[in-house]
C-alpha cells in the first residue's frame, strides 16, 4: 500500500482506549473548535538526521501551516498513518528573517535548497507541477527543527533530551536503503525530479556559513544550574 510504514511501529505503555473514552472525545470533538490544527494544509516528507550524529537518519512527515509569507510552523510525525507519533516541530523562514537572527541562533536552522532540489523533499500524492511551485518558495528557507522522540531508537516513549536536526545538504549523505525505501513506497523518484527542479533558485545571498551547525556537530546537553527563586512579594496598593 502506497506510504506504509516500512519499520515496525513500537507499542506505545498504556491501557488500550476503552469506549467511554472514545465516546468522550466524540463529544468534546462536536464542542470544541481545533484552530491551529484546522490551518495545517500541507504534508511535506523529508528526510533528518541528529546534528551530532549523521549516521542516525530518518523519514520525517510535516504537516505544515503558515502564520504568514515568510513563515510556517510544522508538526512533525513519523509517519502519515493515523496512529503515528508526535516526534517533533519544525519552524520555516524566509531568508530575509533569518539573516536577522542573532549570529548565536543561526547554527541551530538548517538550508533547504540542496533537499529541495535535489528531489528529497516532496508532498506525497500532489501533482509535481503543482508542489513544484510552492517548492520553489521552501528552497529558499531556513528551518528550525527539534525531535522529542527518538523513534530511531525504537524507543516507545519520548525519551531524553531533545535534540536539533539538521536535513541534507549534499549528495552522498543519505543512506540508499532509506531513499530506495521511500521511493518505493510512495511512487517517486528523486534523481527524476531532481532533473525537473533544476530551473529553481536558491537563497539570495547563498547558505549562510553560520547555517546547518556551521558545518560543525551540534548537540543538546542537560546542565544542573541554580534555581532562580521568584521575586520577592509585592505589597500591592489598593487606590
Amino acid at each position: 500500500m502506497e506510504g506504509s510504514r516500512a519499520t515496525p511501529h513500537p507499542e506505545v505503555p498504556g491501557e488500550p482506549k476503552k469506549t467511554t473514552a472514545a465516546l468522550r472525545e466524540k463529544a468534546t470533538a462536536a464542542i470544541q473548535g481545533f484552530g491551529p490544527i484546522n490551518k495545517i494544509h500541507q504534508h511535506l516528507s523529508a528526510f533528518h538526521f541528529y546534528a551530532h550524529d549523521m549516521t542516525r537518519q530518518l523519514e520525517a512527515h510535516h504537516f505544515c501551516s503558515h502564520q504568514n509569507e515568510e513563515m510556517r510552523q510544522c508538526l512533525i510525525y513519523d509517519s502519515p498513518e493515523s496512529d503515528a507519533r508526535l516526534i517533533g516541530i519544525e519552524y520555516i523562514v524566509s531568508e530575509e528573517l533569518f539573516l536577522t537572527l542573532p549570529d548565536e541562533e543561526k547554527p541551530m536552522w538548517h538550508s533547504h535548497e540542496f533537499e529541495v532540489k535535489g528531489g528529497y523533499l516532496f508532498m506525497p500524492g500532489v501533482p509535481g507541477p503543482i508542489q513544484r511551485k510552492d517548492l520553489e518558495k521552501v528552497c529558499k528557507t531556513y528551518g528550525k527543527t527539534i525531535h522529542f522522540w527518538q523513534v530511531d531508537r525504537g524507543d516507545n516513549l519520548p525519551l531524553g533530551i531533545p535534540q536539533v536536526m539538521m536535513a541534507l545538504t549534499r549528495d552522498g549523505q543519505l543512506y540508499d536503503h532509506l531513499a530506495q525505501d521511500v521511493e518505493k513506497r510512495y511512487g517517486v523518484d528523486f534523481m527524476e525530479e531532481r532533473k525537473n527542479r533544476a530551473y529553481m533558485e536558491g537563497l539570495k545571498h547563498g547558505i549562510h556559513p553560520l547555517a546547518n551547525a556551521a558545518g560543525k556537530g551540534l548537540r543538546t546537553v542537560l546542565r544542573e544550574t541554580d534555581c532562580k527563586p521568584p521575586p520577592e512579594s509585592v505589597p500591592r496598593v489598593f487606590v
